[in-house]
């Protein structure tokens, strides 16, 4: 089936701008009445209507984006205050509904629907994909921090990160780097593929133990290396700043020497990891550029008739920060 013509598809035809588009189908001023009557000649040339249904809820109009997010978790905390100052910039208002146990995260995208919430940011859904899409197609919907098929996503490049940590440790002269993987969350499939080519290609065996994402599983991570009838990596890099900070707490009291004996690697750049008797090695996932292109992008959708625009994936760069957790091996 055709799709349905848009405003793109009229600026292409009339050669202008989307933004001078809009402006004509929403008879603002700012256009010249020749510009006017070129950009109707080519609505009516290629069959392009404006949507009556956009119309009507951009008369009933809430300002209010919605954010799910999982409680306890920093990295989402973080993002959150990077919503509400890009929100801000846009003359919105962030309405919150967090994902507990006894919260569960349907029942918290259903709050910000009910609340009237224009839009729904989507910080590390778990929700099947059908569900996201089925979603999006009646919200205008952002998920940040994971890549998902048929709709908006806001990520960083989490294969690439992963793959800059195992460069920078490779660089520091480790050859026997174990990595902690986060299972099902988020990022992890990216993150473990980001891994893995590393070090295929810097010709060292890949070793990828179960980790997590909290301080807890890290530990249990770091308790099975000592234990362990092998002897210690010289080098751990963990799946997120949690992780790591649990490896990191199992080795101090074992009386392993960090980073002497072992190296430490994260992933985040939590505030934490900065902290001076912590100063973690890790990779920073930009929030600032990640929460505001997730708001930027659904803006776009209610503001400037991007309703049936298609998908965007944004990938972020992550940078490299190194501290005190890595070193060259002893």
């Amino acid at each position: 089936m055709q799709s349905r013509p848009t405003l793109e598809d009229v600026a292409r035809h009339a050669g202008v701008s989307r933004a001078l588009v809009s402006i004509v189908m929403r008879d603002a001023p700012g256009a010249s009445e020749e510009t006017r009557a070129r950009v109707r000649r080519a609505a009516d040339d290629i069959g392009y209507r404006p949507d009556p249904r956009a119309r009507r809820l951009r008369q009933l109009r809430t300002k209010l984006l919605g954010v799910t997010f999982a409680a306890g978790q920093e990295f989402h905390a973080e993002l959150i205050d990077g919503v509400y100052a890009a929100a801000d910039d846009f003359g919105y208002e962030v309405v919150l509904s967090g994902v507990t146990p006894h919260h569960d995260e349907r029942r918290a995208v259903r709050a910000l629907v009910d609340d009237r919430c224009e839009a729904v940011v989507l910080i590390g859904p778990d929700l099947p994909t059908a569900e996201l899409e089925a979603l999006a197609a009646t919200t205008p919907v952002v998920v940040v921090a994971r890549k998902v098929r048929g709709v908006d996503a806001v990520r960083s490049d989490d294969t690439a990160g992963a793959a800059m940590a195992v460069d920078h440790l490779y660089g520091l002269g480790h050859r026997r780097i174990t990595y902690l993987d986060g299972g099902r969350a988020p990022g992890a499939a990216e993150r473990r593929r980001g891994y893995t080519r590393a070090m295929r290609a810097a010709g060292l065996h890949a070793e990828v133990r179960p980790g997590g994402l909290t301080e807890r599983e890290g530990a249990t991570a770091a308790a099975a290396l000592l234990a362990a009838d092998q002897p210690l990596p010289s080098a751990v890099f963990a799946f997120n700043d949690r992780c790591a900070l649990g490896v990191l707490d199992v080795l101090v009291r074992a009386r392993i020497a960090v980073p002497d004996q072992v190296s430490v690697m994260g992933f985040d750049d939590s505030p934490l990891a900065s902290l001076a008797h912590i100063d973690l090695s890790t990779i920073r996932q930009e929030i600032p550029q990640l929460a505001h292109a997730a708001v930027s992008r659904l803006v776009s959708r209610l503001d400037n008739d991007d309703g049936d625009a298609q998908p965007t994936d944004i990938v972020v760069p992550p940078t490299l920060v190194a501290r005190g957790t890595t070193a060259v091996p002893a």
